[in-house]
């Protein structure tokens, strides 16, 4: 999948506790020299509480890891604040751009 291109992937996250978690892939981007990816939690209608409603802004920024000897890649939170305020200001640098673009399409 391209750079930018939205995505509707839903992936499963266990917690410290090893509860699972479905979270919605909103973005991939390269910065740095590293992949990132934006999750926010996916809100099922059956499960939401009061509280859910306050928490609709939620996201999360994740490294993605390749490990070399299997192939496989792993989500990493991104914990650091001075990384997660870097990839944070590119990702709403990249949401306005994409907002732009549909407005763009809209008035054609």
């Amino acid at each position: 999948m391209e750079n930018g291109e939205e995505r509707k992937d839903i992936v499963t996250l266990l917690d410290d506790d090893g509860s699972e978690h479905d979270f919605a892939v909103i973005d991939i981007f390269s910065l740095n020299m590293k992949q990132y990816a934006i999750l926010v939690p996916v809100r099922y209608a059956d499960q939401m509480d009061e509280d859910d409603e306050e928490s609709d802004d939620e996201a999360y920024i994740f490294r993605i890891e390749a490990h070399e000897e299997s192939g496989e890649e792993t989500l990493v939170e991104v914990v650091d604040e001075a990384e997660w305020n870097q990839v944070a200001k590119e990702w709403e640098s990249r949401a306005k751009e994409f907002d732009a673009e549909e407005e763009s399409d809209l008035s054609c």
